[in-house]
């Protein structure tokens, strides 16, 4: 006898009475249950009540042949496979082919051999079986595949308003995504700096998808949250590169290039790890710069050994950075042949729109017929005037109550910390807890970052601001600062603050001290304001964004003066 799970529900239909009761006995007595029917329409008909899991059939009946129920029976049971078992006479090839063409999947010659009767219905259930078997584990893929499709979808939309809410949408930016899976593991952001610079980071985790995305919440977050206090673009790596470093695994990784642009001070400081070479593009006409990879990528260095060095480069009216994903260079032809460099350096060579040069760059991916075998990412910032591209102003929630109105602070900075740490975000994060001075945030961080740079790059390490005459000796002065900032033994820089109200208003004093040489003041002071020079517009600044500004006589001491009015 069957066992149970084998027990099966078979269907005979026969209009001869004899082969219908001979039949009946032959299957029960295997442990089957029997339904019989006398014509193609009844069998149907019970097919449709009592849903049977093998069915075997005459094929010559009144009322409604073998074939024509066939054909109906199986599309009544769709995906299900009910096997059918022609009992025939035919002996014909042709006849015998319309059974199977009719749906039919085996049959039975006249008179029954009950062996081979037995082991062709024992040999159809082990088909049914198995097809049971496939479309149940089909369905459980396709619900597994919806729940991480959705789960995609969420964390996809979640990640999506991380990403996108800094300044992605300033009109100087252009760029696209295309991800290789529906989770883009490129990562592309961009935010205000308080002194008005911006920053944006392209990152390409290690393989594409959600699992290449995992690092890239953490990413963001050290990112928007470092910009947002004023650090540079060196204690915002080394942040970076210290977090993914401690949560990734020792497999992953992130290639990433990091830009600060300066619209102000016209020039863009540049850090490339492992990403394709990027470009800066001049709008004179001059040969492309290309922005190379010198860098190990994020997250594999340890602290101690990661390079955080950047290049800086003028950066003004017409000209254009372009940072590219690894997915664009290797891009496949049908032969093999990847798209490599060269072929996009013709593109930018070529470019006469520049906002057309992404879409160029896909039409020449297009010519080539190149496969994406990664994340393909592409973005392009434009130098713009600054007044054109003011950050948005920062919306605070508390009342400023309890803000401090009546004090005074001193800090010195000696040689050890000058060169490892920057103070400045650290000072205006303090500065900022005067409720009247957020609305000029803007202001403070760009006077203190002049005011510092000139004290730490005039004053202690001595540098010759007239080195930046041009493009070549912009570059040596910032080798020579890194050069002195690293062999740097003593100095110092003392930075005093001193609040005081002032009717329902306040106003704030910086001094700022170096134990540099100093300068004439009143010679560089009597000066006319830069223009077009890469250097000396700095001074100009000061003064122009202050209440009130001096010099001691012998360079060494700037104080500076902000005012307000109102507390409310």
């Amino acid at each position: 006898m069957p066992s149970p799970p084998d027990r099966l529900t078979v269907l005979i239909a026969d209009d001869n009475v004899s082969d219908r009761m001979l039949l009946s006995a032959i299957v029960s007595r295997q442990g089957h249950d029997v339904l019989t029917a006398s014509n193609g329409a009844e069998a149907v008909s019970l097919f449709e009540r009592r849903r049977p899991q093998l069915v075997l059939m005459d094929a010559m009946m009144p009322v409604m042949d073998g074939f024509e129920a066939a054909r109906q029976i199986k599309a009544l049971a769709g995906d299900a496979l009910v096997p059918i078992i022609f009992l025939t006479s035919l002996t014909e090839g042709e006849d015998l082919a319309r059974c199977l063409d009719a749906g039919g999947d085996d049959f039975v010659a006249k008179p029954y051999n009950q062996l081979v009767l037995a082991a062709k219905i024992n040999a159809m259930n082990r088909l049914r079986v198995l097809q049971e078997t496939v479309l149940h584990q089909r369905d459980l893929i396709t619900r597994h595949h919806k729940y991480l499709l959705n789960e995609q979808r969420v964390a996809k939309a979640l990640f999506d308003q991380i990403a996108h809410s800094g300044c992605l949408s300033s009109t100087n930016i252009r760029y696209l995504q295309s991800p290789y899976a529906l989770f883009n593991g490129d990562l592309l952001l961009a935010a205000w700096s308080p002194s008005g610079n911006m920053h944006l980071l392209l990152g390409d985790f290690t393989g594409h998808g959600l699992p290449a995305a995992v690092g890239a919440m953490p990413l963001a977050e050290v990112f928007y949250g470092m910009t947002a206090k004023g650090y540079g673009l060196r204690e915002t790596l080394r942040e970076m590169n210290a977090k993914l470093k401690r949560i990734l695994p020792v497999d992953m990784f992130c290639c990433a290039a990091l830009l600060s642009l300066n619209f102000k001070q016209q020039l863009v400081e540049v850090w490339n790890g492992g990403l394709p070479d990027g470009y800066l593009l001049h709008g004179d006409g001059r040969p492309h710069t290309p922005l190379i990879s010198s860098n190990v990528p994020l997250g594999v260095l340890s602290a101690g050994s990661f390079d955080d060095n950047t290049q800086v480069y003028p950066f003004g009216p017409g000209d254009r950075v372009f940072l590219l994903s690894d997915g664009v260079v290797d891009s496949t032809g049908q032969d093999g042949e990847l798209f490599g460099a060269r072929r996009l350096q013709n593109v930018l060579v070529s470019n006469r729109n520049p906002a057309l040069l992404i879409e160029e760059v896909q039409w020449a991916l297009a010519r080539f017929n190149g496969q994406a075998r990664d994340d393909v990412s592409m973005v392009e910032v434009a130098f713009t005037e600054p007044d054109l591209l003011g950050p948005p102003s920062v919306i605070y929630t508390d009342s400023g109550d309890c803000s401090p109105l009546d004090w005074s602070a001193s800090f010195e900075y000696r040689a050890v910390t000058l060169k490892r740490f920057n103070p400045l975000p650290y000072l205006l994060q303090l500065l900022q807890e005067v409720h009247g001075l957020r609305s000029q945030s803007g202001e403070l961080y760009i006077v203190l970052s002049e005011l510092y740079s000139n004290a730490l790059e005039h004053g202690v390490l001595g540098l010759d601001s007239a080195l930046k005459r041009d493009a070549e000796g912009f570059g040596l002065y910032y080798q020579q600062r890194g050069e002195r900032l690293d062999t740097l033994e003593d100095g110092f820089i003392r930075i005093d603050f001193n609040i005081v109200p002032a009717g329902d208003g306040g106003r704030l004093t910086v001094r700022v001290q170096d134990s540099g040489a100093g300068f004439d003041s009143d010679r560089v002071l009597a000066m006319p304001p830069a223009t077009n020079q890469l250097s000396g517009r700095g001074l100009s600044l000061v003064r122009q964004l202050s209440d009130r500004c001096q010099w001691s006589d012998d360079g060494r001491t700037a104080s500076v003066e902000f005012a307000w009015e109102g507390l409310a």
